[in-house]
């Protein structure tokens, strides 16, 4: 089996790819060939005795969509995006990535289709930014798509064109909608969700962390081992239950800012807490503030789609998997 993931580089293509050469196999057929592609060339990992081939590209840009479908990869992970803060104070950034990459990947995909008849599967990251107010409290399947920054509009319509791809028949899609990844490891990136990682990632290793929303601000969450979970089970399930409607919300915790904190007191205690600085930010408060609080995913459920079910259990998964096992 032969796959690819555009934006490889990344925290969750980083974890994908891991996973995939730990397992070595996926939906029980080994892995062959890796074909790893990001706006700066992801490492090779270590321990894989198949092909793997890495380079620096940007799928926007004329002919290099092309060059990634021209090695015939059976399953395309397309992780590649602007975060939310990013395209919104960028907006021709946003949107050449986000949409004009997404589209210039399924036109590739299309025209080796109409040579061969090469017809991948494609697993898509969407996102709860697709959702936008007036929602209800808890958003069902069927709730339309009203998104309130170009980033939510961008994803929105990357999901019309998979849908009508898949159609067509150019390529077997499915898209997941990721809830906020938390705690995110590493460095804070320019998404306004950020802060949802950094409130908890820098007191377990005791730094000080910034919180520029109120505390009564609730919102949808998974980890990143969840998140990886997702991606391998998108890629692994028959497809056809999906119908005509191929992108689906993502299980997730729903709690609040306030909630978030508790759950680190329970488990670090007061001294942790108290590393927590309020700082308001009216951008990312305006940002955060059209989100989704919460969502009732009974589609994704019913295909086996799971998750973690507090956030306490978030934390822990991030003890484990970042911190090894311990805290400071």
């Amino acid at each position: 089996m032969h796959i690819a993931i555009i934006g490889a580089a990344g925290m969750i293509g980083r974890k994908l790819t891991e996973r995939l050469v730990a397992d070595g196999q996926l939906s029980g057929q080994p892995i062959g060939r890796l074909t790893l592609v990001d706006v700066v060339a992801p490492a090779a990992p270590a321990g894989f005795t198949g092909r793997v081939d890495t380079s620096a590209a940007d799928i926007s840009k004329p002919g290099q969509a092309a060059l990634i479908v021209g090695s015939r990869p059976d399953i395309i992970f397309h992780l590649a995006a602007i975060v939310s803060a990013e395209a919104e104070l960028d907006f021709e950034k946003g949107y050449g990535i986000n949409l004009e990459g997404t589209r210039a990947l399924l036109e590739a995909i299309r025209l080796a289709h109409l040579q061969d008849g090469y017809r991948p599967c494609m697993v898509f990251t969407s996102s709860i930014a697709v959702f936008g107010a007036p929602m209800p409290d808890v958003i069902p399947d069927d709730f339309n798509l009203t998104p309130l920054t170009s980033y939510g509009t961008q994803k929105a319509m990357s999901e019309l064109l998979l849908a009508d791809y898949t159609r067509r028949g150019f390529v077997d899609g499915i898209g997941i909608r990721l809830p906020t990844i938390c705690v995110r490891p590493g460095k804070p990136n320019k998404a306004a969700s950020g802060f949802f990682s950094g409130i908890i990632r820098e007191p377990l290793a005791g730094q000080p962390a910034i919180l520029p929303v109120p505390d009564t601000v609730r919102h949808w969450h998974a980890s990143p081992r969840s998140a990886v979970g997702f991606l391998l089970h998108a890629a692994s399930i028959d497809l056809e239950p999906l119908g005509a409607q191929r992108s689906l919300t993502m299980p997730g915790v729903s709690a609040s800012v306030g909630e978030q904190i508790e759950a680190l007191r329970a488990i670090a205690g007061d001294k942790a807490v108290a590393l927590i600085r309020r700082e308001p930010d009216e951008l990312v408060m305006r940002i955060v503030g059209g989100w989704a609080r919460a969502f009732a995913p009974e589609r994704a459920r019913r295909l086996g789609f799971v998750a973690e079910t507090s956030f306490e259990e978030i934390i822990r998964v991030h003890i484990e998997d970042e911190l090894e096992g311990g805290i400071r």
